[in-house]
């Protein structure tokens, strides 16, 4: 049985990543990059579709104790994991060397700190997300597993057997003794991969580490969150292309044994635009020219049919399927792959690109023209479609409607290019663009604000309230001591609040499909609790701003991680994990409390 969410650490390798629980359980890796096929997928099943444990020996076949304690080495994605058992303390370091051309390798080194610990590796690979039972045979001193255009190789310097279609090992580790594991992919019809050096591959990893986290410009009171924040959103960019996936796993419910559950494993525009604007604002301009470079080939050729997501090498067809034979996280059903969002029109998109592009030229990256281009070309687009209904930011799979927030964000793509035409890097319509700047800002404020209520609401004509209507300030939409910033502020507070005190996206419906035409309820979303502690510090609540910043971070995962929601009920985090999208507003926040100077201690 798969563990808590929460209970998972990451390791990577800027291509693909795994998941590798308390107890020393690799139940989720992709190979050979995040949107593969899974190779071990018991998180979403059982064990019988595919794991890789490792911890010391306990009992016939039962899986080791959850880890004594766990931390990553220094700043990294190194995982050291350590038991404390009666005969003696083990530790397993687990870690993914990052990999350029190389093979995808996930590398597990076990460590005798004292006494004599017996030990035991249980690897059950199954190809295909658990659906695909491979050929495993011995070459020399190797194992492989094979299946159609797979292979998996096992390098290890301990005995190995198989039983039952799994591969053991069976050791006892003494003070000072180490003892390497390695698997590595490579297509079935290639010739082997070479043979891993996991110590060297040690060194490597923790110097990579180490010089990338230096280029860090945040040393804030916060510091710890941040960078371990900024690590994980590094370890979800694809390297080859510089795209970055919202999350490395697919189907991890919004609610546990609920049917939303989403294939993550893709390049959002939102999320990756959101995503660049944390990292140039700490420091990380290569990451974000990658992703410029990206985005121009993802979008090149049809600007105006901008998707709202593509995959890591910029395709567009993400077709979404069922896989029948996984019955879910915790019976959570179905498991997706693909996703069928893919083909909707979100306006907000085409604000959140633009923004990011406008931030990377005042931020002194590198004038780019193909990007400049792009952008008057979205605009020339939204021109003609700003006013259309769309299924806005959270992706809804009811009716298209008037978003508010859509519309909020048609006003960013407007005024941000209205910027760069007068700042005289390009020549643009900048009267007529004005013009339609303020058409916008007037519809919305006519069209989306409820006087009696004094509050912007989810969609025109609506009396609901969304979360996204907490970015208004922070677009610059509006000032924050406008008082119809502040009365939303304080409506989405008192009204979409869990009994904790963090926010949910929207009303949901229960039983009924709700306007996001979707049975079922949700956790908090994190993201939009982050943006209210925002919020509550530009109108000046810098206290209640920390207080709640403080609440969030108390929610991360012993290791710092975050997952997209928290269910205030079950008291546990929920949805793919860990989750942009909560990381990067949790950088934004920790950058704006620190210049306000509303920190403790």
């Amino acid at each position: 049985m798969a563990g808590r969410i929460e209970d998972y650490a990451l390791v990577g390798d800027m291509q693909t990543a795994a998941l590798i629980g308390r107890d020393g359980s690799a139940d989720w890796l992709c190979l050979p990059r995040f949107d593969s096929h899974a190779v071990f997928a018991s998180l979403l099943g059982t064990e019988e579709h595919g794991l890789w444990r490792l911890g010391p020996a306990h009992g016939k076949d039962a899986p080791p104790p959850p880890a004594s304690r766990r931390r990553y080495r220094g700043d990294s994605l190194i995982l050291e994991s350590e038991w404390d058992t009666p005969r003696g303390t083990v530790r397993v370091i687990d870690f993914m060397p990052p990999r350029g051309v190389d093979a995808p390798q996930l590398v597990r080194i076990v460590e005798g700190v004292s006494g004599r610990v017996p030990m035991r590796s249980t690897l059950r690979m199954r190809f295909s997300y658990g659906w695909v039972v491979p050929w495993v045979r011995k070459e020399g001193e190797r194992t492989v597993a094979v299946a159609g255009p797979d292979s998996v190789w096992l390098d290890t310097d301990a005995e190995t057997y198989g039983k039952n279609l799994t591969t053991y090992s069976d050791f006892t580790v003494a003070p000072g003794d180490r003892v390497t594991f390695a698997i590595s992919w490579q297509p079935s019809h290639k010739q082997p991969p070479p043979v891993p050096k996991p110590e060297e591959a040690l060194a490597t990893t923790e110097e990579f580490w180490h010089d990338w986290v230096s280029q860090c410009t945040y040393h804030g009171p916060y510091r710890e969150a941040v960078i371990r924040s900024l690590i994980t959103l590094k370890a979800l960019t694809y390297e080859p292309t510089g795209g970055i996936v919202a999350a490395p796993t697919t189907s991890l419910p919004e609610e546990i044994g609920g049917s939303r559950n989403w294939d993550y494993r893709f390049t959002w525009l939102r999320d990756a635009a959101i995503t660049l604007s944390s990292l140039l604002r700490t420091g990380y301009h290569e990451e974000a020219r990658a992703w410029r470079e990206w985005l121009l080939r993802a979008v090149a050729g049809d600007p105006q049919n901008l998707q709202i997501m593509y995959s890591i090498a910029g395709d567009r067809e993400l077709a979404e399927a069922e896989l029948s034979w996984l019955p879910g996280y915790e019976n959570s059903q179905p498991v997706r792959v693909g996703n069928g969002a893919a083909g909707q029109l979100q306006l907000d998109v085409y604000g959140e690109v633009t923004e990011a592009l406008h931030l990377a030229h005042m931020t002194g990256l590198a004038r780019n023209d193909h990007a400049n281009l792009l952008q008057l070309k979205l605009i020339q687009y939204l021109e003609e479609h700003w006013d259309e209904p769309d299924e806005g930011i959270w992706e809804v799979r009811g009716p298209r409607r008037h978003f508010v927030h859509s519309k909020v964000m048609a006003w960013v793509a407007v005024d941000r290019t209205v910027k760069l035409i007068e700042s005289g890097e390009v020549d643009g319509p900048l009267e007529r663009w004005r013009e339609l700047r303020d058409e916008i800002h007037r519809t919305v404020c006519e069209r989306g604000f409820d006087k009696e209520r004094n509050t912007f609401t989810q969609f025109y004509g609506s009396k609901e309230l969304d979360a996204s209507l907490l970015l208004i300030p922070q677009m610059g939409f509006l000032p924050p001591d406008d008082k119809r910033v502040i009365g939303t502020i304080e409506a989405v507070q008192r009204e979409l609040s869990t009994l904790d005190g963090f926010i949910k996206r929207y009303p949901t419906a229960g039983a009924q499909p709700g306007v996001d035409g979707l049975e079922g309820d949700e956790g908090a979303f994190l993201a939009c609790s982050f943006w209210l502690a925002d919020d509550l510090a530009m109108i000046g609540r810098v206290d209640e701003a920390r207080k709640l910043f403080e609440k969030l971070l108390a929610l991360r995962n012993d290791l710092g991680l975050l997952a997209e929601e928290w269910d205030p009920r079950r008291m546990r985090q929920v949805g793919n994990f860990p989750q942009a999208f909560s990381h990067v507003p949790l950088i934004d926040t920790a950058l704006r409390l620190t210049a306000s100077g509303a920190y403790g201690g």
